[in-house]
């Protein structure tokens, strides 16, 4: 399995998010398989045209999210993620549920704003 990453220097998103964005989503589709290892910071800048810094911001926060981890020298590899994706999106959603009721907000109109939220991430 190889990476495909295409960065586009016309979208809105940064080069760093999409980069963050592309391999995270390889990796919970199963595209880039658990314990594979990733190119280092700079052969990837190098192979995408970025610079090193891009590249180790968007490994950094894949790495925060849980998506990766680092094993030292070792490298960089993909975690497994499923879980820990989902506990983070469970955590925030009970978040949000006891910031709405702290509020004073409906059921109907957390629900609300949690969907016209949604709606504004992944569109319509």
């Amino acid at each position: 399995m190889t990476l495909k990453i295409d960065i586009d220097p016309e979208a809105a998103a940064p080069p760093y998010e999409q980069l963050r964005a592309q391999i995270a989503d390889q990796a919970r589709s199963g595209r880039l398989p658990v314990g594979r290892k990733l190119p280092t910071v700079r052969g990837l800048a190098e192979e995408l045209g970025l610079a090193a810094n891009t590249v180790a911001k968007a490994y950094r926060v894949l790495e925060a999210d849980g998506v990766v981890e680092t094993r030292g020298r070792a490298g960089t590899f993909v975690a497994a993620t499923g879980d820990a994706a989902e506990r983070r999106a469970a955590e925030a959603a009970a978040a949000y549920a006891r910031e709405a009721h702290r509020l004073g907000l409906s059921r109907a109109e957390a629900q609300a704003a949690a969907a016209e939220a949604l709606r504004a991430v992944y569109g319509a």
